[in-house]
C-alpha cells in the first residue's frame, strides 16, 4: 500500500513537474486545437498521464517547439519510474501516409482531382 501510494505521488509530482508553469489558465492543453496554435505553442511541454492494466502509470511528454516526444513508466507498486522511449517526431509529421487503409489519402486527392 505505502509503495503504491508513493508511486502515485511520484508520478504527481513528475506532472506537475511537466506541467508545471507552462500556463496559468484553467485550460485543459490537451484539447487545444487549430487556430490556437497557428503561431505556435503557448506553452513548453504537453503532459499526459494514463493507468495501464493497473500496474503503472504511463506519463507521455510532447515538447511541441522541438517535436519530441517521450514516454516514461511509473510502477505503482514500488514507484520507480522508467523512460521507455524517446522519439523525434518531425519527420514522422511529415509522413502522408503510413499504415493506412483504403482508401489512402493520395486515392482521395485522386478522385476529389477528377472532378
Amino acid at each position: 500500500m505505502k509503495a503504491t501510494v508513493l508511486g502515485a505521488l511520484i508520478g504527481a509530482g513528475l506532472m506537475t513537474a511537466a506541467v508545471g508553469g507552462l500556463s496559468h489558465s484553467d485550460e485543459v492543453l490537451a484539447q487545444r486545437a487549430g487556430p490556437d496554435w497557428a503561431d505556435g505553442p503557448k506553452s513548453e511541454l504537453i503532459a499526459f498521464s494514463e493507468t495501464v492494466e493497473q500496474k503503472y502509470q504511463q506519463l507521455t511528454v510532447i515538447d511541441p517547439k522541438l517535436r519530441v516526444m517521450s514516454v516514461y513508466q511509473i510502477d505503482l507498486s514500488s514507484g520507480k519510474i522508467a523512460l521507455r522511449s524517446v522519439r523525434n517526431i518531425h519527420w514522422d509529421l511529415q509522413m502522408l501516409e503510413f499504415n493506412g487503409a483504403n482508401p489512402l489519402p493520395r486515392e482521395i486527392q485522386a478522385l476529389l482531382e477528377q472532378r
